[in-house]
């Protein structure tokens, strides 16, 4: 499962960067980076949760 959410990750990434220089204005482009950390910003305690000894954070 973890395997897969990297690859999901990954695409979606990939999928983002290409979406941020296909738009040309400048205000869309702060709109797409403002989403990007939101996101980021809402899994942070979901991967700090998970991390543990065993099952150290990446």
């Amino acid at each position: 499962m973890e395997d897969e959410n990297i690859a999901l990750n990954s695409v979606l990434g990939l999928e983002l960067n290409r979406v941020f220089f296909a738009v040309r204005d400048t205000a869309n482009k702060q709109k797409i980076i403002e989403f990007a950390r939101d996101v980021l910003q809402s899994e942070r305690p979901k991967l700090v949760d998970s991390a543990s000894p065993e099952n150290p954070a990446r």
